[in-house]
């Protein structure tokens, strides 16, 4: 069945919605990832951060957050919404990315880590599965 007009907006507001609470999840996981870095190597600026961002395996497992970031960006951009089948499936890839496991993959530990470290990161990821659950029920 073909996505009518109101079905692609609520579906569009969603990803922005969601790119806006994943990037505030990112950057206080970031936050935390630097001055862990900064405890043994000592202070970095903007500039190397990016760059240590970008290469050093310490910061790798934030990689794939900011990938979510990038699709988000791609399906907003792209020439032809999206269909509810595509962000339908999105969806679930964030729900599993966002699944802290202390016995899980390098992200699920690391996230787990986190939550246990910060409260604000089980803030920010209750925002985020709350806009998730939200998107269920409509």
């Amino acid at each position: 069945m073909p996505d009518t007009l109101q079905q692609r907006i609520n579906q569009h507001q969603l990803l922005k919605e969601l790119r806006l609470k994943l990037l505030h999840l990112h950057k206080l996981l970031l936050e935390m990832e630097r001055a862990a870095y900064e405890q043994e190597q000592g202070k970095v600026s903007r500039g190397e951060l990016l760059q240590l961002l970008l290469s050093h395996e310490q910061f790798d497992w934030l990689r794939r957050l900011s990938e979510m970031i990038v699709q988000i960006d791609e399906l907003l951009d792209a020439d032809e919404p999206a269909d509810a089948e595509t962000i339908a499936t999105f969806l679930v890839g964030v729900r599993t990315l966002l699944t802290p496991d202390e016995l899980g993959n390098t992200f699920a530990m690391k996230y787990d880590a986190a939550f246990q470290r910060n409260p604000d990161v089980v803030l920010a990821h209750a925002d985020i599965m709350t806009l998730l659950a939200s998107d269920v029920q409509s």
